[in-house]
């Protein structure tokens, strides 16, 4: 008799990922709780492994994983995944960031126009029993110059919503060249922090990309600009988010991520930070929520299927 191969998925997703999976004829282990323990001891007799960015994939879960061929990552980022080590050992790692990329630029895009249309804070204010107009006004987007920084999949989806609103679009991105064009000129960092009146990050987590929102960025802004996280809370120095914030170098900070998260998500953040940002009328935070939807939930589930070829 045959071996039955294993999937063991660890986060939560749609049924139609683990129905398409039983549908191949896997074995499917569906384990959205497990820790980090639990996973090492089931790992020996899994063949492909379903991840977020939520237990880290590191070399002794790599070597444990005897029959391992691939890992798949529900969503974008693969800074948990140590994937030149599984790749070393033949283990495929693939990511389905083109599955929940609307879902992050619609978000990145709320998050926007709710900040600089005050709605959250001039909610919690009617909400108080103030009735407050003149310190209320809102600004326009239209016209603005939009600063994108990371032209992949969710940079390219966020430029894509902003077509409307007859932004300039300036984008940065060190590894990818020659995609300027009617909807978006490319630009160096440097053009970005001196022309751009909102810049939304889009990057990975890498050695090179954590800490680029660092004291010296700050110091570069020319036009106080809203900033937009939906990237990796590491992206972002907190130190020198708040030092901006208090300076008045930002018009606000849109953060759906943060710099300290807890595994589950909460943020762990020292309470004197968190609690100056949380204090903000310019600042809003989400729970690591933008490429969450529904949609996203379904989309990324196809993503990886396809990706796998199985």
């Amino acid at each position: 008799m045959d071996e039955k191969n294993i999937v063991l998925i660890t986060a939560k997703t749609h049924v139609h990922l683990i129905s398409s999976f039983e549908d191949r004829g896997y074995e499917v282990l569906y384990r959205p709780d497990l820790n980090y323990e639990e996973m090492a001891e089931l790992i020996a007799g899994v063949t492909g492994l379903i991840v977020t960015a939520r237990l880290p994939i590191d070399k002794n879960i790599i070597d444990a994983g005897e029959k391992l061929k691939w890992i798949g990552r529900l969503g974008s980022g693969m800074e948990l995944i140590n994937v030149s080590y599984a790749e070393s050992k033949g283990i495929t790692c693939i990511s389905s960031p083109e599955g929940n990329s609307v879902a992050v630029a619609e978000h990145a895009l709320g998050m926007l126009l709710n900040l600089m249309h005050r709605i959250s804070s001039s909610f919690s204010e009617v909400r108080a029993g103030h009735w407050i107009r003149e310190a209320n006004r809102g600004i326009e987007l239209t016209g603005k110059t939009v600063g994108i920084i990371g032209y992949g999949n969710t940079g390219t989806a966020f430029a894509k919503l902003l077509s409307p609103f007859d932004v300039t679009v300036l984008a940065f991105d060190k590894y990818k060249f020659g995609f300027g064009g009617k909807l978006v000129r490319e630009a160096s960092l440097e053009q970005l922090g001196r022309y751009a009146d909102v810049i939304s990050f889009h990057v990975p987590l890498t050695e090179e990309t954590r800490y680029m929102g660092n004291k010296e960025f700050f110091e570069g802004l020319e036009r106080k600009p809203f900033l937009i996280n939906t990237s990796r809370g590491e992206i972002i120095e907190t130190t020198a988010l708040i030092q901006a914030l208090k300076e008045q170098k930002l018009a606000g900070a849109a953060l759906d991520v943060l710099e300290k998260e807890h595994s589950g998500g909460r943020p762990l953040l020292n309470k004197e930070q968190f609690d100056f940002l949380a204090d903000q009328t310019n600042v809003l935070i989400t729970p690591h929520i933008a490429g969450y939807s529904w949609e996203a939930f379904y989309k990324t589930a196809l993503v990886i299927l396809e990706k796998l070829k199985i």
